[in-house]
C-alpha cells in the first residue's frame, strides 16, 4: 500500500471512526480506516445513547439493526444510601423530537459489529485491522503521509492522505503528534464497572438507578434482555482486583439481586475506570483533525461520552465532502472546532455538575439531597430529562442572531413527512430549504441549481409549528440537520443557500 493516495485516512475504528467513515462513504468520499485491533474490542464500554445520536444511527442506515439490539430507558431514579427513592424522572414513551426514543441502552460490541457490517456496503471505505499507526507528516503539497506497521508481518507501510481524522481514543497518538494538550477540567473519580448476564428477571424498575452517596455512589441499569451494568465508586485503596469473583462482588449488587440465586449470575466483566473531564486545547493542525475521546473526555453521568464523538463525525464529514468536491472553501473546515468545542465543553460541564451533585459533599451533601431532590419535579427536572442539547456556536455556517427564538445552531425536528420517511431520509445528506411560503419558480430553480432540497410544509404540520415557534417562515437546514439560518425573507434565504453537490449514496443503493 506504500505510496497509495486516499482522500481521507481515519485512525481508529471505534464508533466515532466508523461513523465518520460511513458518512464520508455515503457522500462519495473514499477513505481508509486504520485500526490496531483485528476485530471489535470485546469489552463493553458505552451503554447509552440519546435520541439525537439514535437519529445519527438512522442516518447511517442502520436504524432497524440498532433497534433490534437496544432497549428504551424509562428514566432516572435517584436513591439514598439506604436505597430509598429520593425522586424519579420519567421519560415519555415513544419517539421524541428526533424521531426515536430519548434514551437507549445497548451493548457496545454489538453496536460496533453492526457499524462494521454496514460499512462493508460502501466500496469506497476500506477498513484495515491489526495495524499500528506510527506517525505522520504534512508534505509540501498540503497532504499528509501516514506511516503504519502491519502487526502480523512487521512490514512498514505508508499512505498519502488529503486529510487525517484522529479517532484513536483517550490515549490518542494523533493528538500527541500534533502537540496539543488536554485541558484538565478538575474532575477525577475511580469507579468499578461491572457487567453481569442472567436469564433471571431481577424485577427492577427499567430506568437508571443512581445511588447518591459520597461513600459508595452507585449506578444500576439494564442494558439488554439478559445484560445488566453496575458502577460503584471505589474507596481509597480499593481496586477492581478486590471484586473479580462473584462471591466478593455480590454484597455490592445484592440490593438489586436479592431474589436471584448467585449461581444464576454470570460475571461478564469487572474493570476499573477513572472518570475524567478534559478537553483538547485545539482540535486541528492543518489537515489533521481530532474527534471523539481524542478531543474530549466526559464523565458518564449524563451518558454523552460516545455520543459526543459521533456528533463530531456528523459535523465534520459533510464539510470534508464539500471541500473535497470543490463546492465549499477550505475555510469551511474552521467551523468544525468553532461549533463542536463549546458544545462538547457544555456537556462535559453538565456531566461534571451532575456527578458532583450526586456523589460529593459528605453528610451535608446527603442532607441537601434529601431535602432538594424531591422538589425537582418539573422545571430543572424536566431540563435534566430533555432530549435537546445546547445550540451550536455561531460560525461561518451558522448565522445565529442574538434574537430570542432563532432556530440557527439547533437541530430541526425529525418528523415523518410522507411515505413513512422522516425528515433526514427525505433530505438525504443535502442542504434543505424548509418553508411555509410557496416559492416562486425562480426560487425553486435556484435551490435546485445549488443542489438543495425544497420542503414546503403544510399549515398545522410539525415543521410548520416549529417554524412559527421560531418566529420564522423559512429555514436553511444543513446536511447534518443543523439550522444554518432562519427568517421570514425566503429570497434572502435562497441567496444564502450554499452550493453542495456531493454524490450522496442512499441506503438502498448501498445494500
Amino acid at each position: 500500500m506504500s505510496g497509495q493516495a486516499v482522500p481521507v485516512v481515519i485512525v481508529g475504528a471505534g464508533p466515532t471512526g466508523l461513523t465518520a467513515a460511513t458518512l464520508l462513504a455515503r457522500h462519495g468520499v473514499e477513505c481508509l480506516i486504520l485500526e490496531r485491533w483485528e476485530g471489535v474490542y470485546a469489552q463493553p464500554r458505552a451503554v447509552h445513547l440519546d435520541g439525537e445520536i439514535h437519529r445519527i444511527v438512522a442516518h447511517l442506515g442502520i436504524a432497524d439493526e440498532f433497534a433490534a439490539i437496544s432497549r428504551p430507558c424509562l428514566g432516572l431514579r435517584l436513591l439514598d444510601r439506604n436505597m430509598r427513592v429520593l425522586t424519579e424522572f420519567h421519560r415519555a414513551p415513544g419517539p421524541g423530537m428526533h424521531g426515536y426514543p430519548e434514551a437507549n441502552m445497548f451493548d457496545q460490541p454489538q453496536f460496533e459489529e453492526i457499524l462494521r457490517a454496514n460499512l462493508t456496503r460502501y466500496p469506497g471505505a476500506t477498513l484495515r485491522g491489526n495495524v499500528e499507526v506510527t506517525g505522520f507528516a504534512h508534505d509540501e503539497t498540503g497532504g499528509v503521509r501516514v506511516d503504519f506497521t502491519d502487526r502480523d508481518t512487521g512490514v512498514h507501510e505508508s499512505v498519502r492522505a488529503g486529510y487525517v481524522l484522529g479517532c484513536d481514543g483517550a490515549n490518542s497518538m494523533v493528538r500527541d503528534r500534533i502537540q496539543t494538550t488536554m485541558r484538565d477540567l478538575k474532575f477525577e473519580q475511580r469507579w468499578l464497572v461491572v457487567d453481569v448476564a442472567t436469564t433471571a428477571d431481577l424485577g427492577e424498575w427499567e430506568g437508571v438507578h443512581q445511588v447518591c452517596d459520597p461513600v459508595r455512589a452507585a449506578t444500576y441499569m439494564r442494558i439488554g434482555e439478559t445484560r445488566y451494568r453496575w458502577e460503584f465508586r471505589l474507596k481509597p485503596g480499593e481496586t477492581a482486583d478486590n471484586y473479580r469473583e462473584m462471591t466478593r462482588l455480590h454484597p455490592l449488587i445484592s440490593p438489586w439481586t436479592r431474589t436471584t440465586p448467585i449461581e444464576d449470575l454470570e460475571l461478564v466483566r469487572v474493570d476499573e475506570y477513572t472518570f475524567r473531564a478534559r478537553i483538547a486545547d485545539r482540535w486541528r493542525d492543518r489537515h489533521v483533525f481530532l474527534l471523539g475521546d481524542a478531543a474530549h473526555l466526559t464523565p458518564p453521568f449524563v451518558g454523552q461520552g460516545m455520543g459526543a464523538g459521533m456528533r463530531d463525525a456528523m459535523n465534520l464529514a459533510w464539510k470534508l465532502a464539500g471541500v473535497l468536491g470543490g463546492d465549499l472553501p477550505e475555510s469551511t473546515l474552521d467551523t468544525y472546532e468553532i461549533e463542536r468545542k463549546p458544545h462538547a465543553l457544555a456537556l462535559i460541564r453538565r456531566a461534571k455538575f451532575v456527578g458532583t451533585a450526586m456523589t460529593e459533599g459528605g453528610e451535608l451533601g446527603n442532607l441537601i439531597r434529601r431535602v432538594v431532590l424531591p422538589l425537582l419535579h418539573g422545571g430543572l427536572g424536566d431540563k435534566i430529562m430533555a432530549g435537546e442539547t445546547p445550540a451550536l456556536h455561531r460560525s461561518g455556517l451558522i448565522e445565529r442572531p442574538r434574537l430570542r427564538g432563532s432556530r440557527a445552531g439547533r437541530l430541526i425536528p425529525n418528523p415523518v413527512l410522507g411515505e413513512g420517511r422522516r425528515f433526514t431520509e427525505v433530505v438525504a445528506g443535502r442542504f434543505a430549504v424548509v418553508t411555509s411560503v410557496s416559492p416562486t419558480a425562480e426560487q425553486r430553480t435556484d435551490i435546485d441549481r445549488r443542489g438543495g432540497r425544497l420542503l414546503l410544509v403544510r399549515p398545522g404540520s410539525d415543521l410548520h409549528r416549529w417554524l412559527r415557534r421560531g418566529h420564522a417562515r423559512a429555514a436553511i437546514v444543513r446536511p447534518d440537520g443543523t439550522v444554518l439560518r432562519s427568517g421570514n425573507n425566503l429570497s434572502g434565504l435562497c441567496a444564502a443557500l450554499p452550493r453542495f453537490h456531493t454524490g450522496y449514496m442512499p441506503t438502498l443503493l448501498a445494500q
